[in-house]
C-alpha cells in the first residue's frame, strides 16, 4: 500500500473555521479539505434541507417533457417506461412508474434483458412499445446516444423524453426533450445527479405543476438515495441533500419491497455503506442472474406479504449470484497462474462458460487481487464480450481506444467499460492491450493507495470527537470516511487472527501510554507478526463505534499497519 497524506490546508484557514464554527483544529482541517470553508457552508453540509434542492425547471427541456407527459395524460395515450437492467435503471422506472400511477393509470414498464438487448435502448423495446400501443416511452439512465432508436421509433409516431447522466456524444438524439446536466447546453447548478436523480426532478417537476411540494414526494428518495449509493456518484451537493433524506425514508418509512429485504438482513439502521453492499447487489442481482423487471416487481409492489414473496426470489437469485462469482473468480486466478502472468501490467482472462452477469464483479476481484487494468471475457452469441476495470488514476477507457482496430465495439468509462470483439481477435487483443498499457502506465499506480486525512494522536480520540465525525456522513466519492493516521503505536500483547484461518487481525493498542484502543483489521490477519512482541506500527485506520453486550467503545476499523 501507498500511503498518501493529504496536503494540510494553511494554519490562518484551519483558526478562522475552528472559531467560526467552535471545533476543533482537526475538525476544521476535514471540512476544509471537503471544500467547506465558511460557517454557511458548514451549515448546509450539517444540516441539509429540502429547500437545498435546486428548482428542476433549471434544466435544460424540463419544460418540454413535462408539457409533453402531460399532453399524453390529457390526451389519454399509453406510457412506457424505460430503464436499465442496472439499480440506477431499475430504481429510475420504479419511481417514475409508480408516481405516475398514482394519478394516471396508462403506464407500463418496461427493462430490456441484458443479454439478448444489451444495455440501453433497444429496436426490440421500441417494437414492443409499438406492438402494444404506446406513443410515449420515458427513458431513464440511458438514451442519451440513443440517436438511430430514438430516430427509429419517431417513424413509427413514438416520442421519447429521456433522463440519462452519462455524457452525451457530439449530436443529441432527436427527442422530445433530453433531461440531461452533463449537456454542454444545460446550465443546471449540479451536474452530477444520477439517473434516478434525473428521474426524482422529473416527477418534482411533474408534482409541482399539481400543486405538490417536496414533502409530498419525500416517499420516493428511498430509491433516489440506493441508485446514489451504488451508482457510486459523488455525494456532494444535491446528491447529499438526497442521499440524507432517502436514508431517513430508508429506515423509518420504507417501501415494501425494502422493507422485505431489511426483515430478511435483520438490521435495524442502514447507513449509505449498507445500501451499496446489502440493498443495492440484491437489486442488481436481478438483472444479472434472471431479468430486471424482478427488481422493479419488488420495488413497486405495495403488498407486504407479496413483496416478501419477490425478495426470497431475489435473495435466491443474490446467492446463486454470489456462488458463481466466486466460482469463476477462483477460473480466473487459477487461470493466470498456470498462463505464469502474475508479474504482467494487465490481466486479461476468458473462458466461453462464464456467465455474462458476473463477468464484471470478477473483473473487480482480479483488481483487488493484482491490482492493475483488469478485462474479464466470454462468449456472448457469436462473439467475445468483457468487462474491463481500472485501477486508481488510470483511464482504462484511453487505453482501450489504443486497441480500437481488434475491437468491434466499446464503451464505457475511465475506470469501468464493456466490450466485443470477434474470437480470432482476442490474442491480437490482449498483446496489444498488455503492450499499451505497460508503455503508459505509470508504475506507482500499480501500488494501491491509501488517501489519509489526517494524522491524529490517541490522546484527540474521543466521544465528542466521534459524534461530530458521525455527522459528516452520508459518506461516498467526494466525501469519503475521514482517514487517519497514528504512529509509535504498541500492541498491548493481545493481538490475535479472528474469524475463518484467522483471516481478520484484532488488537488493543497504546500511544504514549495512553489507551488502549481497539482495532479491527478485515483480511489482515496475515499482518499479525507486524505488532507481535510489543514492537512500534504505524496504523491507517477510520473511526467506528463498536457494540458488544450493550456497551459501545470506540474503536480503529484498519485498513493498513507499517
Amino acid at each position: 500500500m501507498r500511503w498518501t497524506i493529504k496536503p494540510k490546508p494553511e494554519q490562518e484557514a484551519i483558526d478562522q473555521l475552528a472559531k467560526a464554527l467552535k471545533v476543533d483544529d482537526l475538525v476544521a482541517q476535514l471540512l476544509l479539505q471537503r471544500g467547506i470553508s465558511t460557517y454557511d457552508e458548514a451549515k448546509r453540509f450539517f444540516r441539509p434541507e429540502l429547500s437545498h434542492l435546486h428548482d428542476p425547471f433549471l434544466m435544460k427541456d424540463m419544460q418540454l417533457a413535462v408539457e409533453r407527459i402531460e399532453k399524453a395524460i390529457s390526451n389519454n395515450e399509453n406510457i412506457l417506461v424505460y430503464g436499465d437492467y442496472d439499480v440506477d435503471g431499475t430504481t429510475s422506472v420504479a419511481l417514475v412508474s409508480s408516481y405516475l400511477l398514482s394519478y394516471y393509470p396508462n403506464v407500463a414498464t418496461y427493462i430490456p434483458d441484458r443479454y439478448t438487448e444489451g444495455y440501453g435502448v433497444s429496436f426490440k423495446g421500441i417494437d414492443f412499445a409499438e406492438d402494444n400501443g404506446f406513443s410515449l416511452i420515458i427513458a431513464l439512465d440511458c438514451g442519451v446516444k440513443a440517436i438511430d432508436k430514438v430516430a427509429y421509433a419517431k417513424e413509427k409516431g413514438i416520442d421519447f423524453v429521456i433522463c440519462d447522466h452519462h455524457r452525451p456524444g457530439n449530436q443529441l438524439p432527436d427527442a422530445v426533450a433530453v433531461l440531461d446536466p452533463k449537456r454542454e447546453d444545460c446550465s443546471y447548478p449540479y451536474d452530477e445527479l444520477c439517473g434516478c436523480g434525473v428521474g426524482f426532478k422529473l416527477i418534482q417537476a411533474l408534482g409541482s405543476r399539481q400543486g405538490q411540494t417536496i414533502d409530498d414526494l419525500l416517499l420516493y428518495l428511498d430509491l433516489v438515495a440506493t441508485a446514489i449509493g451504488a451508482d457510486i456518484v459523488p455525494i456532494t451537493g444535491e446528491n447529499r441533500v438526497l442521499a440524507y433524506f432517502g436514508l431517513q425514508v430508508i429506515n423509518t418509512n420504507p417501501r415494501m419491497g425494502f422493507k422485505a429485504i431489511i426483515n430478511q438482513i435483520k438490521k435495524s439502521v442502514l447507513t449509505i455503506t449498507d445500501v451499496v453492499f446489502i440493498i443495492a447487489p440484491r437489486i442488481n442481482a436481478a438483472g444479472r442472474m434472471e431479468h430486471g423487471q424482478h427488481a422493479v416487481n419488488l420495488l413497486t409492489e405495495t403488498d407486504l406479504s407479496q413483496a416478501e414473496i419477490f425478495a426470497s426470489q431475489i435473495e435466491q437469485f443474490n446467492l446463486d449470484r454470489r456462488g458463481l462469482d466466486k466460482e469463476i473468480t477462483q477460473e480466473a486466478l487459477d487461470q493466470i497462474l498456470q498462463n505464469k502472468e502474475e508479474e504482467r501490467f494487465t490481466s486479461v482472462v476468458y473462458k466461453d462458460s462464464w456467465h455474462k452477469g458476473v463477468i464484471g464483479i470478477v473483473a473487480s476481484r482480479l483488481t483487488e487481487t493484482y491490482y492493475r487494468p483488469t478485462l474479464v471475457f466470454t462468449k456472448s452469441g457469436d462473439k467475445l464480450a468483457a468487462s474491463a476495470r481500472s485501477v486508481k488514476g488510470f483511464d482504462v477507457y484511453n487505453a482501450l481506444q489504443g486497441c480500437a482496430d481488434c475491437i468491434e465495439q466499446f464503451g464505457g468509462h475511465k475506470y469501468a467499460a464493456g466490450l466485443t470483439l470477434l474470437e480470432e481477435q482476442f490474442e491480437n487483443f490482449k498483446t496489444q492491450f498488455e503492450k499499451v498499457v505497460s508503455e503508459t502506465i505509470d508504475p506507482k499506480l500499480l501500488i494501491p493507495e491509501i488517501s489519509i486525512d489526517a494524522q491524529l494522536n490517541f490522546k484527540d480520540i474521543s466521544p465528542k470527537l466521534m459524534r461530530i465525525l458521525k455527522q459528516f456522513a452520508p459518506f461516498g466519492p467526494g466525501n469519503m470516511t475521514p482517514t487517519f493516521m497514528s504512529e509509535n503505536l504498541i500492541d498491548t500483547g493481545y493481538a490475535k487472527g479472528v474469524g475463518e484461518d484467522g483471516a481478520h487481525l484484532k488488537l488493543a493498542a497504546t500511544q504514549n501510554g495512553i489507551g488502549p484502543i481497539g482495532g479491527i483489521g478485515f483480511n489482515m490477519g496475515d499482518k499479525l507478526s507486524l505488532v507481535a512482541n510489543r514492537q512500534p506500527f504505524n496504523a491507517v485506520f477510520s473511526l467506528d463505534e463498536n457494540e458488544w453486550q450493550g456497551n459501545i467503545s470506540l474503536q480503529m476499523k484498519l485498513k493498513d499497519i507499517q
